[in-house]
């Protein structure tokens, strides 16, 4: 599976940004879809997953309530809707995928994901 996310770019504090990832693969609807972030300095973190068909989501807690993951299959694209956002929500955003569903303690784990995109870069500024 190739990934392609886009998106990201320059925004004020409380402003709204929408990053895609586009897939290659045809049985894209099969798979689980996870947006990670790595910010200057720090480790690679968790920041969404939605199962395959788009039926159950789960956030990192810094985020919820202000981003969205979806998918659209039919367009083989996942998307990530960030409102409100923060400077510190400023980082490079990765989107992944995996063929299978699990615990939420083993999805959020980046080493969990078979297949990266190159990454986006979203700059907060405050």
């Amino acid at each position: 599976v190739q990934l392609q996310a886009s998106g990201g770019g320059l925004v004020q504090a409380g402003g709204s940004l929408r990053l895609s990832c586009a897939a290659s693969e045809r049985t894209f609807s099969n798979y689980v879809m996870g947006w990670f972030r790595q910010a200057p300095g720090k480790e690679r973190e968790f920041v969404a997953i939605i199962s395959s068909y788009g039926g159950t989501t789960y956030y990192a807690n810094s985020v919820k309530g202000r981003f969205t993951i979806s998918r659209d299959d039919a367009k083989n694209t996942v998307y990530l809707q960030m409102n409100a956002l923060r400077p510190e929500d400023t980082a490079v955003y990765s989107c992944a995928a995996r063929r299978f569903w699990d615990t939420i303690s083993t999805m959020i784990r980046s080493s969990e994901y078979n297949y990266w995109g190159q990454g986006t870069l979203v700059t907060v500024s405050s």
